[in-house]
């Protein structure tokens, strides 16, 4: 199955969520895309000590997940486009959902 998450929020556990989602998604042998938006484009300054979502990101990415990024939501916070975080579209945020089967939000 194809899976899309859509993250945007900055909270650490829900954020944090959302990527273990991925990876359990990964883990079971679906492709899973990961958008995120609005504060999700925070994900890699989310500091908790219980609620890592750095590192779930970094485990997504090395088990070959996919993750877009709203440009427009990195540049209204200041941030710049990084490797986990490449400036996506509307656009390609619409063709991860229409690729998708299922898509899940955090």
């Amino acid at each position: 199955m194809r899976i899309g998450i859509i993250i945007e929020t900055n909270e650490p556990e829900k954020a944090w969520n959302g990527v273990r989602f991925g990876n359990t998604a990964l883990k079971h042998g679906h492709e899973v895309k990961v958008f995120l938006m609005s504060a999700g484009v925070e994900i890699e300054t989310i500091a908790h000590p219980k609620y890592n979502a750095k590192q779930q990101l970094d485990e997504f990415i090395a088990n070959n997940g996919r993750v877009l990024a709203c440009g427009t939501c990195i540049k209204s916070r200041n941030q710049e486009e990084s490797e986990v975080c490449p400036i996506s579209t509307m656009v390609d945020c619409l063709d991860m959902v229409t690729w998708s089967d299922r898509v899940v939000t955090f």
